[in-house]
């Protein structure tokens, strides 16, 4: 053939195939490069994923066994060999609920009084699973006898597991102790019984595994076989030892993508931009979906997903920014809300109401302030960021919300009343972000500690009050344990008919080291919020009942004060019946002393602690009635004995605006059948008005101010030149 000839030809024919088929064998290259790395990459993540499975079935085995294994009822009846109970609840129900494959329940000396195989034709049995768990029972027990206890809120019991092979099955063998979840029955340390679990490997495991985890083809197997197709994993016991594997069939998503668009490449060369731009269309929808999916884990991770609300993260990162972006001309103020009584919402009426309570609270603080960014912090715990213009009041906006909270929420039949607090800092420019939101949360206690509906401001005096405060309560606790700087003192009520002392009211005071004397206003709201308030309490109970016994012969009551929270503590009516008991006081001779808010709440733990006091005998007594928001329709309502007229009333006798309204409690109380005390007496002309308008007791400086326990017990026996009569 002529040169020319064949050089068209090879520069027509040849030259464009040898280009294009380099040009395609470069494009299936490419593809075949990422079809091989995209199932390289499901490979490992699969790989990964069942390894994570693996390494928690021991555990999820273990804690599956807890939820009968640590219960007072599992002790009981296995301690009785109630073999029927033992199937219902630690063999036939653990097969049934967590498919269980078999289970044992053993003495402390290793005999088993209860076995139950799922399956016996299967293989291994009772002698079988215990020859395996005999080491796991062993290490188990001496764990307990040398006093070893969960030290993790998610695992309640200690225990011991392994992966081991059970008459030619591999399997999954946890051992737990049966121990009391109250902890009312005492068990010694390693004389427990013990429960074993067995699941077995090769059985339905691997099948729920595929499923839920849609793993293709997922089996056990004793070895790798050296298929090449299948991924494995190796089940290791705790020596070591491989027991097996499990094997299965790895996704291949670049494969799948290859063997579609391969045939179509090589058939239909002109077609391969169109199948091109297929296959990127596809990696374009998995790429967004990943995206998608990224973005919830990103949403997750900043959002409070009860309410949606930003979380504390989220909080702290955003008001960063914002005071690194805050013109010099606005300011950014941090609020602090706090639910008041939420525990007690959760405590009556369960965790699902307490978790639409914290929804509708969201929601309302939304509406209250639709342009602040809101979050929430945990449990009760809200928090807000208000960029201030010219003219914001942050405070009214503190109002709007204490107000919007304290409306009832209505969640399914109930009508629940809470209340909030709140606590604000406004920013400055040489305050950081971490310093505005611990003073707001400074500001927060200082708003609790008023009385709670309330809102405060972060002052500079606030935070070094919040140091005595905490060292009030550290110096307290202290005080309490050592019995040498606190002491009661009794202030006498006297008699207004005949001017004799009728009763003694028990007043705490403390000599502090430091700060030297206290007034109660000064520590029992402290000890109220740090729970020291119940201790405190016992102290003045102990010695009221004890000088009580000591004047038996004498026709004396005394009176103690009783927080709400004492009242609403369990046992705190049996623990004053017992005490009074103890010292040989009639519960007629003892009165406690309550407010008004207390005797008119609508708390059951409350209201059945006085009916049970008042039951028996003790007296209740209202104090400073009137300083509340008390009528004289609630006072007719009042479960009490007795009504203490405020000091308020009392100061009012000198413009003469008193009178009127002592003259109509204390008959609305003889109506009612109840004695009234008036308190805060401090002149004469006082105490002869009071007598005049029918009081039956008087009480106040103007008698006699509080006295220590010689002086008192001098004053009612005559030893005094001063004597019991106030004339």
């Amino acid at each position: 053939m002529p040169a020319f000839p064949r050089r068209k030809h090879i520069a027509v024919w040849v030259l464009p195939f040898l280009i294009s088929s380099l040009t395609m064998t470069m494009l299936v290259g490419a593809l075949f490069l990422a079809a091989v790395k995209a199932d390289e990459a499901a490979a490992r993540r699969q790989e990964g994923l069942l390894q994570f499975i693996v390494a928690n079935l021991e555990s999820s085995l273990a804690h599956e066994q807890e939820s009968a294994t640590v219960w007072d009822d599992a002790v009981k009846f296995a301690r009785l060999k109630d073999t029927d109970w033992l199937a219902a609840n630690l063999g036939e129900w653990m097969h049934t609920y967590f498919e269980h494959d078999a289970a044992l329940v053993l003495k402390n000396d290793g005999q088993v009084i209860y076995d139950f195989i799922a399956d016996p034709s299967a293989g291994p049995d009772a002698t079988d699973i215990l020859k395996v768990a005999l080491p796991l029972t062993q290490t188990l027990k001496r764990r307990l006898e040398a006093g070893q206890r969960s030290d993790s809120a998610r695992i309640l019991s200690i225990g011991e597991s392994d992966l081991s092979t059970i008459a030619g099955r591999a399997a999954i063998v946890s051992v737990k102790p049966i121990v009391s979840d109250s902890g009312e029955i005492i068990q010694n340390p390693g004389d427990e019984y013990l429960h074993v679990a067995v699941r077995y490997l090769d059985g339905k495991l691997p099948g729920r595994i595929a499923e839920d985890y849609r793993f293709a083809d997922l089996g056990f197997s004793r070895s790798t076989g050296g298929d090449t197709r299948h991924s494995s994993v190796a089940l290791t016991s705790n020596s070591g030892e491989t027991i097996g594997y499990f094997r299965w069939l790895p996704f291949s998503p670049g494969s799948s993508v290859l063997s579609d668009v391969y045939p179509i490449i090589i058939l239909v060369g002109l077609l391969t931009f169109c199948l091109m731009s297929l296959l990127f269309h596809t990696l374009w929808r998995r790429s967004l979906n990943l995206k998608a999916s990224q973005e919830e884990l990103e949403h997750l991770a900043l959002h409070d997903p009860l309410t949606g609300l930003a979380n504390r993260a989220n909080f702290s990162l955003t008001l960063e920014q914002r005071l690194l972006s805050l013109p010099q001309s606005q300011s950014l103020a941090v609020l602090f809300i706090d639910l008041d009584h939420f525990k007690a919402v959760n405590d009556s009426y369960g965790h699902p109401v307490g978790d639409a309570l914290i929804k509708e609270v969201a929601s309302r603080l939304s509406l209250v302030a639709p342009s602040a960014f809101a979050s929430r912090l945990g449990g009760d715990e809200f928090t807000m960021l208000v960029e201030m213009t010219e003219g914001e009041d942050v405070e009214q906006l503190a109002r709007d919300i204490i107000a919007s909270l304290r409306n009832p929420f209505p969640i399914d039949t109930h009508h629940i009343v809470i209340g909030a607090s709140v606590g604000i800092c406004i920013s400055t420019p040489e305050v950081a972000a971490d310093d505005l939101i611990r003073h707001a949360d400074i500001a927060l206690y200082h708003a609790k500690a008023a009385g709670r509906n309330t809102y405060a401001v972060f002052g500079a005096h606030m935070e070094k009050l919040l140091r005595r405060r905490r060292e009030i309560e550290t110096d307290l606790a202290f005080a309490l344990e050592d019995g040498t700087q606190l002491e009661v003192h009794y202030q006498p009520v006297y008699s207004a008919g005949d001017g004799e002392i009728s009763s003694l009211e028990a007043l705490c005071r403390w000599h502090h080291p430091r700060y030297g004397a206290l007034s109660p206003d000064d520590f029992i709201p402290i000890a109220e919020e740090s729970g020291l308030i119940q201790k405190l309490g016992y102290f003045v109970l102990e010695d009221a009942c004890n000088l009580l016994s000591e004047m038996e012969a004498l026709d004396l009551t005394i009176a103690v004060n009783a927080s709400a929270i004492e009242l609403m503590s369990p046992g705190y009516a049996l623990r004053v019946l017992n005490t009074l008991a103890r010292y040989g006081v009639g519960p007629t001779r003892f009165e406690i002393e309550i407010t008004e808010r207390i005797a008119a709440d609508g708390d059951s733990r409350i209201a059945d602690a006085i009916r049970l006091l008042r039951s028996a005998g003790v007296r209740f007594a209202v104090d400073d009635f009137g300083r509340g928001n008390s009528s004289f329709g609630q006072l007719l309502n009042l479960e009490v004995d007795r009504i203490k007229i405020d000091k308020m009333f009392v100061d009012g006798i000198q413009d003469g605006g008193g009178m009127p309204l002592i003259e109509a409690i204390v008959q609305m109380a003889r109506h009612k059948g109840l004695k009234t005390t008036a308190e805060g007496i401090e002149t004469k002309e006082q105490r002869e008005v009071l007598t005049m308008l029918g009081c039956d007791s008087l009480q106040g400086f103007e008698l006699s101010r509080p006295l220590n326990r010689s002086q008192v017990v001098k004053l009612v026996t005559g030893t005094e030149s001063q004597r019991s009569r106030a004339v």
